[in-house]
This record gives C-alpha cells, sequence and structure tokens, in this order.
C-alpha cells in the first residue's frame, strides 16, 4: 500500500505550524479529490474523503474498492476548518464518515454542495450540525472570505433538477489574489472551456479517465486535464482521483507527457504532500 509523503501527527503538525498572517495560498493533497486549501489562516477543505467507508462498503460485492493508498489523516483530530465543499453525492466526494466527525471538532462547520443533493446530504449527515449552503452553476457565495462559484460538470452526463440545478458542478474559488478550480467529478462538455476563468493560479483535475467496464462514472484523462488546462491558460495544474481504489486508477505519466508537450506548467502531488503558491 501507499504510504502518503506525511499523513496524521506528521501532517497535523505541519498544517498547524503555517502562520495565520501568510498571506500565500497553501495547498495539500489528501488523496483521491480531497484537497485543503489555507490562505490566511483560513482553511477551506475540498471533497474529502478521510474513511474506509468504500472499502467496508463493497468488500463483498464483485466491485470491491480496495483501498491503494493509505489515509493521511484522521477527521476527529482536523481542527480550524470552516467550510467543506461536496461536488455531488458519490461517496468519495461526499462522505459522511469523514463529515460527521469533521463536524465534531469544528462547530459551525459549513457544507457547500449542489442545491439538488440536500435532501439526500442532510439523511446521510443525520443530526450532525452541519450547515448546508446549495449552489448551482453559475451561482456564487462567499463564506468566510472564499469566494465559490459553482461550474457546471459532466459525470457522465450534465444531470439537472426539475428546476434546472445542476447534480454535480465544480468550483472556482477566490481568495486575496488567487484563484483556484477544482473540477470535481466531469468529462469535457461543450462550454466548459468558455465558463472557465483564464490565468487560473491553479486547476485541480481528475485524471482517472472514462472507462466503462469499471462500472462507474468517468473523468477527464491524463491528456484531456492537461489540454484543458493549457485551454484556460493556467498558471499550474495538479492532477488528483488516482491511486485510491485499485479498479479505478491510473498512473499520472499520460499526464505528464501531455502537459511537457503542450508547455503546461504542472505539479504532480503525493498524498499528504504540501504545495505552496505565491
Amino acid at each position: 500500500m501507499i504510504v502518503p509523503i506525511k499523513q496524521e501527527a506528521e501532517l497535523l503538525r505541519e498544517i498547524q505550524s503555517v502562520p495565520g498572517e501568510d498571506s500565500r495560498l497553501h495547498v495539500w493533497w489528501l488523496g483521491q479529490s480531497g484537497f485543503l486549501l489555507m490562505h490566511e489562516g483560513s482553511c477551506l477543505l475540498l471533497d474529502p474523503y478521510l474513511s474506509d467507508s468504500l472499502t467496508l462498503k463493497y468488500a463483498q460485492t464483485d466491485k470491491p474498492h480496495v483501498r491503494m493508498t493509505e489515509r493521511c489523516l484522521n477527521p476527529d483530530v482536523l481542527t480550524h476548518i470552516s467550510v467543506v465543499t461536496a461536488s455531488h453525492l458519490h461517496t468519495d466526494h461526499f462522505d459522511a464518515a469523514t463529515l460527521i466527525p469533521l463536524s465534531k471538532v469544528n462547530s459551525g462547520l459549513k457544507l457547500v454542495l449542489p442545491h439538488p443533493i440536500i435532501s439526500e446530504a442532510r439523511q446521510r449527515l443525520g443530526e450532525s450540525e452541519i450547515e448546508l449552503l446549495g449552489l448551482d452553476a453559475g451561482e456564487q457565495i462567499e463564506v468566510d472570505g472564499w469566494q465559490i462559484t459553482g461550474m457546471t460538470a459532466a459525470h457522465n452526463v450534465i444531470q439537472r433538477d426539475a428546476a434546472g440545478h445542476c447534480h454535480c458542478i465544480g468550483f472556482v474559488i477566490r481568495r486575496g489574489k488567487y484563484i483556484i478550480y477544482h473540477s470535481g467529478d466531469t468529462l469535457w462538455h461543450e462550454g466548459l472551456v468558455d465558463s472557465l476563468p483564464r490565468d487560473c493560479d491553479l486547476m485541480l483535475l481528475p485524471i482517472n479517465g472514462n472507462e466503462p467496464q469499471r462500472r462507474v462514472a468517468g473523468n477527464l484523462n491524463g491528456s484531456e486535464a492537461a489540454a484543458l488546462a493549457k485551454s484556460c491558460a493556467a498558471k499550474l495544474v495538479v492532477p488528483c482521483h488516482y491511486d485510491m481504489f485499485e479498479f479505478n486508477t491510473v498512473t499520472p505519466d499520460e499526464f505528464k507527457t501531455a502537459c511537457s508537450r503542450l508547455g503546461q506548467a504542472y505539479e504532480v502531488m503525493l498524498c499528504g504532500g504540501h504545495l505552496i503558491i505565491d
């Protein structure tokens, strides 16, 4: 099993050691599509999966979710989190086994998620005291200094409810001078490039691809992620959504090759790894 470059107490000490006045953007990859962003002492947690809930759920089925990478951090020790996102209902992005313990050590926790999944989300979260904030593609909210705009995501298709709200979204995040795009799970779709800002400081994109034989909804592959970042003139792109489950992963080799060919700046992080953008 892959061991995170830093995990548990060591990783927590690193996170807690960043001075509150630090105006640089700090980024940690927590595995799958989970990232922790920190700026001037404020933290935003993106789509965290910090449990073994899927491995346990599918253990006795014909689609076992065998974990490849050890968990990097126990959610019940991660404090000073005010805002979390869940881009859609799939458990590796909306994990009650992560969110409920997180809420117990972070009073007033707010969860930003698509409008159509709020009812199901509340059922999964039970009596936990998490404030649910609905967001749609094209809609913008500001939570504790983080400006978050919803982006349409196709996983595998663009699904909308009767009111036209998207079930799956990505996020364009602005804070201070920084612009970050976290796509959630998505394929390339018409209008995606035109809807995104140019010169993002950081794009966080899945690279595991779309393989129907896996029997799960797909994502961008490595070449598509590199091309999307290049099309949007991203200053840096980081790949994610791989090395978590044996049946649904790839290596980052295709992504790295494509970025090099296109002249797109990239960084391949390790789980538990720390990136500073200045």
